[in-house]
């Protein structure tokens, strides 16, 4: 076996793999004897079919597989000695000059594959860049309303008088004509509706100071979510919404106020564990404190994605598109048309110039991923999400193997080492860059993260 390189430009060279048949021969021999001793063919007593009918019959077959394995180990043995860095994998050349030899007289082979080589790549970011860090002011009101938040999450409906702009009011629809009349053989149905997700303005205003019995005529969408929602509000299946009138008699049947939990020592410990809170003052602190840290964590995602977009946009990243372009058809599970891959390629190509830049910032500055790290990142995981539903985690031991099992399972070991190596990039952001702190209220600093 032996291989060499061909270097085509700065991104794409030719590996062409020789092999003599001392590679493969007796590999091959070896495998037609098992073949001989267990097949099975008419006029022959097993174990006895004469080697040249067994080679006719499965040698092409045993000789392609044989030299595939040669190849690939090859391949592998190169790329390894050699530290190449390779964007995908090696590809046959295109069209039929991939390999020399022949099956029909085995002796020498050549076969011939395109390599892409990773670009060198320079990142422009220093103690020179400045970025703004946006902070949410955490202010009274913003603590008020998180306060009343916790009070509604853990208070009680109660009957009430009159619709409110955050009630819930029991309802009966029935569908009318045009002219308003009730339709005969129409929609009836009684529902609940949220006063507090009815978008529209207008219709929302109408309903608040109502009371039992009060009646009006509502178009369904108005006083629901739409689609799905709408269809369950008047107990219909979703498909059946574009034959109905958007005509609805709401007759109001009952009205339900949430009655807020009283600031006590009960909910204090409800919401925080027994003795941790014990004032309204103590309360306001910690709440104070959960928002900080909740909005620190936005404000890094908001810094990470700001410095993401300067990277991309004047971090040069060269790749070797055809290339990429052949290699995504050749490997893709399923079929796929290379216009199929021309109409997606600039989204799979900006991902890759990310990946290629995450890469060199890693290998410059020294950061790893340890398995160690990795594990108890996941316990940590795992831990608030047993945290978010108000119960303990459990022994360390437990918590580790069910980590263990987590990250056996590809798709979610590699979302966690995602989100691992997002933490390390954005404390590497932070601790690199020049920072413009900024607070913003809570209304302006939503509007910026969603956008």
């Amino acid at each position: 076996m032996n291989v060499t390189r061909q270097d085509v430009d700065a991104l794409n060279a030719k590996l062409t793999v020789e092999i003599t048949p001392a590679d493969y021969e007796k590999k091959v021999n070896d495998t037609l004897n098992n073949y001989r001793k267990t097949a099975k063919v008419p006029g022959f007593r097993p174990g006895h079919v004469p080697m040249g009918l067994v080679k006719k019959q499965y040698g092409k077959a045993v000789l392609s597989e044989e030299l595939n394995k040669v190849v690939n180990q090859s391949l592998q043995e190169y790329i390894t000695e050699n530290n190449l860095d390779l964007l995908g994998n090696p590809i046959p050349v295109e069209g039929e000059n991939s390999f020399k030899g022949s099956f029909d007289d085995p002796g020498d082979f050549e076969f011939y594959y395109d390599i892409a080589l990773a670009p060198e790549i320079n990142v422009p970011l220093s103690g020179k860049n400045k970025f703004d860090y946006l902070k949410v002011k955490v202010d009274d009101a913003l603590i008020d309303k998180q306060i009343e938040d916790l009070r509604r999450r853990y208070g009680k409906l109660v009957s009430g008088e009159e619709v409110g702009e955050k009630d819930m009011v029991l309802a009966q629809f029935v569908e009318l004509n045009d002219d308003e009349s009730i339709k005969e053989g129409g929609i009836m149905h009684t529902s609940t509706v949220s006063l507090e997700f009815v978008s529209n303005d207008k219709v929302k205003k109408s309903l608040i100071g109502k009371k039992v019995g009060d009646k009006m005529v509502v178009n369904p969408t108005d006083v629901s979510r739409g689609g799905a929602d709408t269809a369950a509000m008047l107990g219909v299946k979703e498909d059946e919404l574009e034959g109905l009138s958007d005509k609805f008699q709401m007759t109001i049947n009952e009205i339900k106020v949430m009655e807020l939990a009283e600031l006590n020592e009960e909910l204090f410990d409800k919401l925080f564990g027994p003795g941790k809170v014990t004032s309204e003052q103590e309360l306001r602190d910690q709440v104070k404190n959960d928002l900080t840290h909740m909005f620190s964590n936005d404000s890094d995602r908001m810094l990470t994605r700001s410095v993401y977009d300067s990277l991309l946009e004047k971090t040069e990243v060269d790749l070797p598109d055809e290339f990429l372009k052949r290699w995504i058809q050749m490997s893709n599970e399923t079929e796929i048309t290379m216009e199929q891959i021309e109409a997606d390629y600039e989204n799979y190509a900006k991902g890759l110039k990310w990946q290629l830049i995450q890469s060199a910032i890693f290998k410059a500055n020294d950061i790893k991923l340890e398995n160690d790290e990795v594990i108890e990142y996941t316990k940590g995981l795992l831990a608030n999400n047993y945290a978010q539903y108000g119960m303990p985690a459990p022994a360390d031991e437990e918590l580790t193997q069910s980590a263990m099992q987590v990250l056996q399972n590809r798709e979610e070991a590699n979302k966690v080492y995602d989100m691992l190596a997002e933490q390390k990039l954005t404390k590497y952001f932070k601790e690199t860059v020049k920072l413009n702190e900024k607070e913003v209220d809570y209304d302006k600093f939503a509007e910026l993260a969603s956008n």
